[in-house]
């Protein structure tokens, strides 16, 4: 008979022998300390603990267009940085810079007991989860600080996935009120929060500036399927019904999947790209980098995505939105009873879809494609979601 452990208790019990291995290192590092003060006579000099003054940790190496930016600037500063990321192939692991210093530290448990015993002055992520799960806050970091990886509110994340960070930083104005309110409901310390833009949207918007504009030279449209995962987000509410419509319009469909459904959706995935195989007019889109793919694109069809937003402000193009019934439980929004930022946005960006609308998907998309009001809306969300553009 075979042990079996469920990924849950796997989780809890590795983070219970983190916590302990971390503990009795810090231990031993704290006792060999004071050995070492007291041999030498007890002189009250600074033993050197090789702190690192600026780190940035990325989880997956899809995250390098938010951070390639922030690295340049210091770059550029001439300030040391060094860059801790948990996938071997990471495009910063291949860049010939002088200040930054990348790093490969392992994947999955490797990377995260490494990162509890760091010892840094500032690290900035855009991981959340810190002190939830495996990764855990060390003892020698003066300050976690968490960049968004998308527009939108702070309240899609897994419950209390930033509530240990000390800093945020924010695309726009619009965000910080609702962290202000999750901290007073949870009798938390203010966090320091700051508007700093949206870094890897201005080097989206120079990377279309760059290209001439959209790349779609073909006489048929493009659609592009791009939904969040979870059991709120398109395909597991739809599945094959949203993908039947869309062939059935004789558009070229491509469906690109949210990464986190190839671990989590795997099944699912597995059994849909079974079902609608490629040919010249469906692809399936897993493309690290999502330019291309948005640039080529004439419409997206979505649902609480944060790349609505990368599609709408960045490229200009319009947006249908399906009507999932988002799942508030298991996220931070569950506790804020209003509704939120970025579905009172979709309104004004796109169009309501409805499972009763699919029979009508090609009319939907072509007057969709074709409304001017959408395009001065998005001129009005640019500007409020987006700050310091640049």
């Amino acid at each position: 008979m075979f042990l079996y452990i469920d990924p849950g208790t796997g989780s809890m019990l590795f983070s219970i022998v983190i916590g302990i291995a971390t503990t009795l290192i810090f231990f031993a590092k704290r006792v060999f300390v004071k050995l070492k003060f007291v041999l030498s006579g007890g002189k009250a000099e600074k033993i050197s603990s090789a702190k690192i003054p600026y780190v940035i940790f990325s989880d997956h190496k899809r995250y390098w267009n938010i951070f390639k930016p922030i690295c340049d600037e210091f770059e550029r500063r001439k300030v040391d940085l060094v860059y801790w990321t948990a996938s071997p192939d990471d495009p910063a692991l291949s860049e010939k810079y002088e200040h930054v210093k990348a790093k490969f530290i392992g994947e999955g448990n490797k990377a995260f007991a490494r990162l509890n015993m760091m010892n840094a002055g500032i690290c900035l992520s855009t991981t959340p989860g810190l002190d939830v799960y495996q990764w855990k806050r060390s003892p020698n970091v003066d300050y976690y600080v968490h960049i968004f990886h998308e527009v939108g509110e702070p309240l899609t994340y897994r419950m209390f996935g930033i509530d240990a960070y000390d800093a945020l930083l924010f695309n726009g104005p619009y965000q910080e009120p609702y962290i202000r309110k999750l901290e007073a409901l949870r009798n938390q310390k203010a966090k320091e929060c700051a508007i700093t833009g949206c870094c890897y949207l201005d080097t989206m918007k120079s990377r279309f500036e760059k290209n001439g504009g959209n790349a779609n030279s073909t006489n048929n449209k493009t659609i592009l399927l791009a939904p969040s995962w979870g059991a709120s987000a398109i395909l597991s509410k739809y599945g094959e019904d949203i993908i039947n419509a869309l062939i059935q319009t004789g558009y070229k469909i491509i469906v690109r999947p949210h990464p986190q459904s190839f671990t989590s959706e795997k099944v699912l995935l597995e059994d849909l790209q079974r079902k609608f195989p490629e040919n010249e007019n469906f692809k399936w889109n897993k493309d690290n980098d999502n330019f291309d793919v948005l640039n080529e694109s004439d419409l997206l069809i979505t649902d609480f995505s944060g790349v609505v937003f990368d599609f709408t402000l960045v490229f200009d193009k319009p947006i249908i939105y399906a009507d999932t019934s988002f799942n508030k439980d298991p996220y931070d929004a569950a506790w804020i009873d209003e509704p939120l930022w970025r579905f009172e946005k979709l309104k004004e960006l796109g169009i309501k879809l409805d499972k009763n609308d699919f029979s009508r998907m090609k009319e939907i998309i072509d007057s969709v494609i074709e409304n001017k009001e959408l395009k001065a809306a998005r001129l009005r969300v640019r500007k409020e979601a987006w700050q310091f553009m640049g």
